[in-house]
């Protein structure tokens, strides 16, 4: 009995170790070479353990970020405090996220070969962060009372109905945007992009597409997600940093003195950078280990689901669409600075419009409103992102995950997760 619990503590409850028992199993049923299974396994735990280092990064740089900009708008609100985080709740709770995953994706691949919904979801980066956020919002509604196979269970079924469902919604606007019926959107953009292609429709102008526009060859910055985040992020820690030093208020200089010495402005741009680069550090880790339990995944589907259609990550809309795209994108930075001085000045929340999720989000809602609304369509799908990302995220925050990864949620979670958080916190309440 003594072995059985150290074999559920050190291997199925450690989320690195379990994570690469599932890439190796699934290396070994696609009877893959030994250097291949011996790669991807140890890739995949790797990854995951990278991710947990990148997490520590982005929130020491957040920990900067929320009392400037309190301080900035006068605000009084007590900060982050009292939660897990992002490296404890990996630790606590990663194997059920885990195992909730893979049995979410099986469900996915059922329900894809039993149902007139033949559609595989593939994006698996988007696969783990939003059962990783769904888990968050069960653990912190449940609390002492939940149960490691409950949660499993709950995830599991959850998941795998969304990832069905979810590129069944948005596939006839799909069918417009790529002209056939060969894949389908899977990403959590897809709330957005509905509504975007909603809005355009009665607020756009179809005749007016996009691509009858051209764009400077100047933006072709905005394309890349590092660029514009460590750009967006340095300007706010930079106007935040300003204000700052011009104040002489307790909270500014407590502030000012933080820095070991260091001019706080620069200090402050220094921020910027390591928030972008923390992202960039979980990204890696996230693509290490999708890339190695993936096709896996894809192995299983294609062998199990004949004629399944593949969801995807969005980037595979914006060829359709490039200047819809760069659209988006400016409708969602433009909500975004105006949100982040609403939330700061009405309900005393400090936003941070994470750039990668403005973007790729943007991005894919400015592609399907142009679809039924032209420019304008575009324009006000991207707005539409970030009125959603950035209200989602204070209500998310504030009240949905508040003990368990707010962190997280700050540059995390998006769109679908911000829509669905509220329905997963009743089901959660129901079902427990």
């Amino acid at each position: 009995m003594e072995f059985l619990y150290w074999l559920a503590d050190n291997f199925f409850g450690t989320p690195a170790i379990l994570l690469g028992i599932i890439v190796l199993i699934g290396l070994l049923l696609q009877k893959k070479t030994a250097s291949q299974v011996i790669s991807g396994t140890f890739k995949a735990i790797i990854g995951f353990l990278i991710i947990s280092a990148g997490s520590g990064i982005i929130v020491g740089a957040l920990n900067v970020f929320e009392p400037m900009w309190k301080e900035v708008f006068n605000l009084e609100a007590e900060a982050l405090s009292n939660f897990m985080g992002q490296d404890v709740f990996n630790a606590k709770f990663g194997s059920a996220v885990t195992l909730a995953m893979t049995l979410g994706f099986l469900i996915n691949v059922l329900l894809a070969r039993m149902t007139p919904f033949k559609y595989i979801y593939l994006t698996g980066h988007m696969m783990f962060w939003t059962t990783t956020i769904f888990a968050g919002v069960v653990v912190h509604t449940v609390g002492d009372k939940l149960s490691f196979w409950g949660l499993v269970t709950f995830l599991s079924i959850v998941m795998g109905l969304y990832w069905t469902i979810q590129p069944t919604l948005t596939q006839p606007f799909m069918r417009k945007i790529t002209g056939n019926d060969n894949i389908a959107l899977g990403h959590t953009s897809a709330s957005v992009s509905l509504l975007a292609a909603i809005a355009g429709k009665y607020l756009g102008n179809k005749e007016n597409d996009s691509e009858k526009i051209k764009l400077p060859k100047g933006l072709e910055f905005l394309r890349d997600s590092n660029v514009i985040t460590a750009l967006t992020m340095g300007i706010l820690f930079l106007i935040g940093a300003i204000v700052v030093s011009l104040k002489t208020t307790p909270g500014a200089e407590e502030l000012i003195g933080s820095t070991g010495g260091q001019d706080f402005i620069v200090y402050s741009i220094i921020q910027s950078f390591t928030f972008a680069g923390g992202i960039a550090v979980v990204l890696m880790g996230v693509r290490m280990f999708i890339g190695e339990i993936v096709p896996a995944f894809n192995g299983i589907a294609t062998k199990l689901v004949p004629g399944a259609k593949p969801a995807l990550d969005c980037p595979v809309v914006f060829p359709f669409a490039p200047n819809a795209v760069i659209l988006g994108f400016v409708g969602a930075f433009v909500g975004a600075i105006l949100w982040l001085v609403v939330l700061g000045n009405t309900v005393a929340y400090i936003f941070v419009p994470t750039m990668i999720v403005l973007f790729f989000h943007g991005a894919t809602a400015g592609v399907f409103g142009n679809a039924t609304g032209g420019v304008r369509g575009a324009l006000i799908g991207g707005f539409i992102t970030a009125t959603v990302v950035a209200w989602g995220q204070y209500f998310m925050v504030r009240n949905l995950i508040a003990s368990t990864v707010p962190d997280t949620a700050m540059w995390a979670a998006d769109s679908d997760m911000f829509i669905l958080g509220p329905i997963i916190r009743l089901l959660s309440g129901l079902f427990f």
